[in-house]
């Protein structure tokens, strides 16, 4: 689409007598499916706008699109979030994950509504030793993490007190993740007792359940509460000990996950992940504000309605 085209039509359910309503970028993806369905039973109107009717990239949709809406809150979940592709697609990773978030922000700025954006932990390098806080100096090793990084400061740069929320290895009902594709290998490991798994066992993170995220970035964004917030569901891990338990709720023996390396990956992966990424939520602890729950309470839910969807 070219910067002059009008806006497509975005998804808008009938929701009669509601006083507030909320814009979703990034609809399409787990974590704006799931900011759509808390945000319902909370009695708020969302406008769902995934990539197909709305071009971040697009100055003139954007503004359009939060002009006619007028939202109380804009949930931007958009983004380019293909990690490896970004190393050979960096001008695409900036245009949306930094230039994009700039039109969200100026178009929030001219409306009043409050932003609340979605970041990553990829902003970090993973050289520390210890979580990394929100205060802590950031560094991101991979064209998808600079991008990301140049999305935080366009956020805040209108001086609105947005909210910035960093997330890390997120697993949702729908969209790509760790847990889905585990899920849909199901059969196969069942057929073949001998199949064996590859997973990385030096970087280090917390999964995060999308659902959780949303709930606490709803809260955030409805409170209007400024600045970063590190939102992960709590308890670190490894990739290797994440799917060692999802293969255990598949009712397949752990062991069958073997631990590699990194440097052990054939292929390689082109983009360089951090080898700690686990996010400490120091900003929403000194707020006194409810933490996600532990990761490993909340997965058997998860995969079991993934696996009756």
């Amino acid at each position: 689409m070219g910067a002059g085209d009008r806006p497509r039509a975005v998804s808008r359910p009938p929701t009669p007598n509601r006083r507030e309503v909320a814009l979703v970028t990034g609809a399409g993806g787990q974590v704006g499916h799931e900011l759509q369905r808390v945000l319902a039973g909370r009695g708020w109107e969302a406008v769902a706008a995934d990539h197909a009717s709305l071009d971040l990239v697009s100055r003139d949709e954007v503004r359009a699109l939060v002009h006619t809406v007028r939202p109380t809150v804009v949930f931007n979940a958009a983004a380019y979030t293909k990690v490896d592709d970004c190393e050979t697609s960096a001008a695409q990773a900036f245009a949306v994950n930094a230039l994009g978030v700039r039109h969200v922000a100026e178009a929030c700025h001219e409306t009043g509504a409050h932003l609340v954006h979605f970041s990553t932990d990829y902003v970090f390098d993973g050289t520390k030793t210890g979580p990394y806080v929100e205060w802590d100096s950031t560094n991101p090793l991979s064209v998808y993490g600079r991008s990301k990084l140049a999305g935080e400061v366009e956020a805040m740069a209108m001086g609105l007190g947005a909210t910035v929320v960093r997330t890390s290895w997120v697993c949702g009902q729908v969209g790509h993740n760790i847990v889905r594709t585990l899920v849909a290998m199901a059969a196969a490991l069942a057929e073949d007792p001998q199949r064996v798994l590859s997973f990385v066992v030096d970087q280090h993170g917390c999964p995060t359940m999308a659902g959780d995220l949303a709930e606490t970035a709803i809260g955030l964004g409805i409170d209007r509460r400024p600045g970063l917030f590190h939102v992960t569901n709590q308890g670190p891990t490894t990739w290797h000990g994440f799917a060692s338990e999802v293969v255990r709720l598949l009712g397949e023996d752990p062991a069958r996950v073997r631990p590699v390396t990194t440097d052990e990956l054939d292929p390689p992966r082109p983009a360089p992940r951090p080898a700690n990424s686990v996010l400490e939520p120091a900003a929403l602890r000194a707020s006194g504000l409810p933490l996600p729950p532990p990761w490993i309470e909340r997965l058997p839910a998860l995969v079991t309605a993934i696996r009756e969807s």
